[in-house]
């Protein structure tokens, strides 16, 4: 349960200070798209059976999202229209590549080896072709037709370091789920300072060195997926040392995705506060946003999310804020249960028809164009 008052405050912080408009502007701002995280309904048993925890619900339900999950939410997203006329659009935080599993396999898992997504999808339209056919022509239309405009989240979803210490320990849990065609349910226990999921997460801050290169590859190869280039940046699970926004700035990112209190990672288990705010900028002249509204659906934590939302949009609006709704992919997931995409689609369609009609001057946008024209106004 969120407290009220804690809440409150919390959404206050977040709209008093940064940039302003009086245009009433809703962006949604949703992670993890691209990302193979479980494979399916069967890997999901299989991991179990294994005795792999389930450590949170993207660990039971979220999967690369499917022909039905985009058909569906691009229904959703089509159901309202601002004051321009314009329907709800997604920022998918994306990913480009993904774990090459086949690939692992016949090299009896030695090396990592990644793929990029449109190989992912073409490999599961046959492996399994109810869910995947026609997927990722569908998602070429859903960017030409403006439901989606995604954005960069790194290059995969995965932390190479961990990943590469328990490959060459074998470590069971990983070959388990690689063996499933995925990569969830793994322990990151023994790496203090480091999520399994968490891409530019490190022990010391000189193996950062190393991370730029990946980036600047994750880059280029965002923009031979999606078809051009990304502008803005979301680090998975939120970490990055600052020595690497430098090699953002030179290939072409200009807006960072940062939370509201940043604990960044020093190194060897230090770690250092700073307060952000949308506009704020880096030395490096990177322009840092904020989320200021949060929205997961299908996350249990004896919340009203459509009112929760709600209250926090009807915040920013107050303090002439744009509202950055956060979100991510796993509320709109329906490959392992469909009452879980059910229930985050119905939702989303309460809160974009509820924002509509209380506010009907609404303007929506996706990321990068607001923070675009908040930096030019």
């Amino acid at each position: 349960m969120i407290k009220p008052i804690v809440s409150s405050i919390i959404s206050n912080l977040k709209n008093s200070i940064g940039w302003k408009t009086k245009r009433k502007i809703v962006v949604f701002s949703v992670d993890d798209y691209g990302n193979v995280r479980l494979n399916s309904a069967e890997a999901r048993a299989n991991l179990d059976a294994a005795g792999m925890k389930i450590y949170s619900r993207f660990d039971a339900l979220d999967t690369l999202e499917t022909t039905q999950d985009l058909e569906q939410l691009f229904a959703v997203l089509s159901s309202v229209k601002d004051k321009n006329g314009r329907h709800a659009v997604f920022t998918p935080f994306a990913l480009p590549c993904n774990i090459d599993f086949e690939k692992m396999e016949s090299e009896h898992y030695e090396k990592f080896h990644f793929e990029t997504v449109p190989n992912t999808y073409k490999k599961l339209a046959v492996q399994q072709p109810i869910a995947y056919t026609g997927t990722w022509d569908l998602w070429k239309e859903g960017i030409a037709k403006g439901f989606l405009k995604p954005q960069f989240h790194g290059r995969e979803h995965l932390n190479l370091t961990i990943f590469n210490d328990k490959l060459k320990k074998k470590d069971a849990q990983l070959l388990t789920a690689l063996k499933n065609k995925s990569y969830t349910s793994i322990s990151d226990d023994d790496y203090p300072s480091m999520s399994a999921m968490a891409e530019l997460d490190f022990r010391d801050v000189k193996e950062n060195e190393a991370l730029k290169p990946i980036l600047i590859e994750g880059l280029q190869l965002f923009e031979e997926v999606y078809g051009y280039p990304s502008t803005y940046f979301t680090p998975p699970v939120f970490n990055i040392h600052h020595s690497l926004f430098q090699t953002l700035k030179e290939n072409g990112i200009q807006f960072l995705d940062l939370a509201l209190l940043r604990n960044e990672h020093q190194g060897l288990n230090v770690f250092k506060k700073s307060f952000n705010y949308s506009g704020k900028k880096t030395k490096e002249g990177l322009t840092i946003m904020v989320r200021n509204v949060v929205f997961e659906p299908t996350e249990d934590r004896g919340v009203d999310w459509v009112l929760f939302a709600m209250k926090q949009i009807e915040t920013a609006f107050r303090w002439n804020k744009p509202a950055i709704i956060s979100s991510h992919r796993v509320n709109f997931c329906g490959h392992i249960e469909e009452q879980n995409r059910e229930k985050g689609l119905d939702a989303l369609k309460s809160l974009l028809h509820q924002i509509v009609k209380k506010w009907p001057d609404v303007e929506f946008m996706s990321a990068d164009e607001l923070a675009t024209y908040l930096k030019n106004k």
